[in-house]
């Protein structure tokens, strides 16, 4: 319905509650066991943040309050439809999805990261995407194996 049609206060409204879809990845939605959890978690409290706008009576902010979480809401009804559980690994001998990896590089740092689904990912929190540059590099590969990524050489030293 065009703007000219309905009560909006100004076209500034109308583009606030028009909001693009959050981009979804081409890349098949793997998902741990947790992070169909936590999808499926932040899809209901999107749709209780949603719930809760429709609730405020005018109109205008009622549609500001609840832009966002219907956006939201979409994005992660999509990715809980889509979502592709795979189980924990249970062999230890190659870095695989569900994998966690400690690696030292050259220049003596030593990191640790779990390799997990796009949308549960967190470096900070000790995760990264099977997608990142990283995880790619290090899939399939052995305890010992070293593996160059982003001009660096990486070395396994441990796999759980």
């Amino acid at each position: 319905m065009s703007v000219a049609f309905t009560k909006e206060e100004s076209a500034e409204t109308a583009s606030e509650t028009l909001l693009p879809d959050r981009p979804i990845s081409l890349n098949p939605n793997l998902v741990t066991a947790a992070g169909l959890q936590a999808l499926e978690r932040q899809l209901q409290q999107a749709q209780e943040a949603y719930e809760a706008a429709q609730k405020i009576e005018d109109v205008n902010e009622r549609r500001r309050q609840g832009a966002v979480p219907l956006r939201d809401a979409r994005y992660f009804a999509a990715r809980v439809r889509t979502a592709r559980v795979v189980p924990d690994p249970t062999s230890i001998d190659a870095v695989s999805f569900g994998s966690t990896v400690t690696f030292s590089r050259a220049d003596g740092r030593v990191q640790k990261y779990r390799i997990v689904g796009e949308d549960e990912a967190d470096p900070k929190a000790g995760t990264i995407s099977y997608v990142s540059p990283v995880a790619r590099a290090l899939m399939g590969k052995a305890l010992g194996d070293v593996v160059e990524t982003s001009g660096q050489e990486i070395e396994i030293i441990e796999i759980s």
